[in-house]
């Protein structure tokens, strides 16, 4: 399994949040008409919804909440106990806020209006000059419809997006880039347990959200509020995980409408791809791993993810394991009998990753050896062998310790049954080997493999070759080497005749035999 990343583009302008009371009285239209708060002017960033001009006393039953109702109050005036039932029925359809136009009806803004409105907390606004309540209305109304229109426009254009990378069959990150690209702000994909099975966003702006996000997610995952929107991610009544805009800085109504075509793309992906939750946190688990390996991200900055991945990652001892050939799922079957906590993920070259996480009091080389042991034990393979790096008790020192892994899971490739090695090896183990390794791209090194093993580095010369090799991986044991090829003796020693006339050595002398031994150990390391 590969990760292929893609660069953040940068967030589009996100929708404007809708108009609030506040924004509607600086309008000019309504500016003209001098208005004055007397009553719930804390409540002024109210959002408007939509405007009515209404006259009736029982005006609250047409209204579906969010209104700004105007009025001249004609049918109120001199009823001051239908003026409270006014104001009541306003509040209990929950409108935004009403406005009173002074005139023959009101001359001066009513007291009794004006304490109910400021029992309520609904803001009352009076128009002191004339003002046409149809251009008002009208204004109001087309900037609604254009923030309205803006966001189902912004939604189709996601929707479409996000449709033709599932039919390119993009991975889950590029989805992730591409949402948080016209949301502009950090994308978070979790399990129902807040897991964190993905993100995307500005890198800055990610680790923030990232750096507690056990506290942050619950929090949040309760209500939305501060531009913290979520989407539930499932079908066929089974819930699975949830999609969450992390500081949200449009509208409300909009990044809810995004959030929700992110999640019918994210489930979608996820049908059509055969894939499962289980699989994005292997995702989840390989991009963090492999940004650990290559270190072109400083370990620091992978901490927020690592913690948010579900690793425990205060006061730790952490030792970086890498696999040979090993499987993904049985070394995490592995982890759970053992009650180990750790990540796993399947790197290049058919090398898997195991970074464990254990409690400092816990004896690290014990628990791997123990570990090693049981992956044996429950894959069958008594030939597994468990490539392993020191303890680190620092963050900081978990890469160089998943490089040193790595290197020593190279440097015994397709050898271990030769060289006997143990379940667990570390970097004493690889001696020489593991020098070649390291040394395997210099020039001078190459050139040295290539001049001394000139006479066998061709087809003719393959047979030789593995002769050769096996020869000295035994230590020059003629009845092992011949045992392992199947040869008897005699025909044995005429190959080791050629060899020997094809390279113009004699390997019976030590310095001969040791300088065409590192040269096949570069040759084979370059190989691989």
């Amino acid at each position: 399994m590969t990760t292929t990343t893609r660069e953040y583009r940068g967030p589009v302008e996100p929708l404007e949040p809708a108009l609030s009371v506040r924004q509607v009285l600086a309008l000019e239209r309504v500016l003209a008409g001098e208005p004055e708060v007397v009553a719930g002017a804390a409540q002024l960033d109210r959002p408007v919804r939509w405007v009515h001009v209404a006259e009736a006393a029982d005006v609250g039953v047409m209204l579906s909440g969010g209104e700004m109702v105007l009025t001249t109050g004609v049918l109120l005036a001199g009823d001051e106990s239908a003026q409270t039932e006014y104001v009541r029925s306003l509040h209990r359809a929950e409108a935004a806020a009403v406005v009173l136009g002074l005139g023959r009806a009101f001359p001066a803004p009513p007291d009794t209006m004006r304490r109910a409105a400021e029992r309520c907390g609904l803001p009352m606004v009076v128009l002191h000059r004339p003002s046409p309540f149809a251009e008002l209305t009208e204004e109001v109304q087309s900037r609604l419809v254009r923030r309205k229109f803006a966001a189902v426009s912004l939604s189709e254009a996601v929707r479409t997006a996000l449709t033709g990378l599932i039919t390119a069959q993009a991975p889950l990150q590029h989805l992730l880039d591409e949402i948080a690209h016209h949301t502009g702000c950090p994308v978070v994909v979790t399990n129902l347990a807040h897991r964190v099975l993905g993100t995307a966003g500005e890198r800055s702006a990610v680790d923030d959200v990232l750096r507690d996000w056990e506290r942050i997610a619950r929090q949040a995952g309760g209500s939305e509020g501060d531009g913290w929107i979520r989407a539930e991610l499932g079908g066929r009544g089974e819930r699975w995980g949830q999609i969450m805009l992390c500081g949200y800085r449009g509208d409300t109504a909009g990044g809810r409408l995004l959030a929700d075509r992110a999640a019918e793309a994210l489930v979608l992906h996820r049908m059509l791809g055969g894939t499962s939750a289980h699989s994005w946190e292997e995702q989840s688990a390989q991009g963090l791993l492999t940004d650990l390996v290559s270190g072109v991200v400083a370990a620091r900055h992978l901490l927020p993810r690592a913690r948010a991945a579900g690793l425990p990652v205060n006061r730790r001892t952490f030792v970086p394991l890498v696999v040979r050939d090993g499987d993904c799922a049985q070394l995490e079957r592995t982890l759970r009998l053992l009650g180990m906590a750790g990540l796993v993920a399947e790197l290049a070259d058919g090398a898997t990753a195991v970074l464990l996480s254990l409690a400092r009091d816990q004896e690290a080389e014990a628990l791997t050896a123990h570990f090693a042991a049981r992956l044996r034990t429950e894959s069958g393979e008594s030939g597994t062998v468990v490539a392993a790096a020191a303890p680190r008790t620092a963050w900081d020192d978990v890469p160089a310790g998943l490089r040193e892994a790595r290197h020593v899971a190279d440097a015994v490739a397709d050898s271990s049954a030769v060289l006997g090695l143990p379940a667990v090896v570390r970097l004493k183990d690889v001696h020489l080997r593991g020098l070649i390794r390291l040394l395997r791209d210099d020039p001078h090194v190459q050139a040295f493999a290539e001049r001394e093993l000139d006479g066998l580095l061709c087809a003719a010369g393959d047979d030789l070759l593995a002769v050769l090799r096996t020869y000295l991986a035994t230590g020059r044991n003629k009845s092992r080497t011949a045992q392992l090829h199947h040869v008897s003796r005699p025909a044995l020693y005429r190959r080791l005749e050629a060899v020997q006339a094809r390279l113009g050595v004699d390997l019976d002398d030590f310095e001969q035999a040791a300088s065409v031994h590192i040269a096949l150990l570069a040759h084979d390391a370059q190989q691989a």
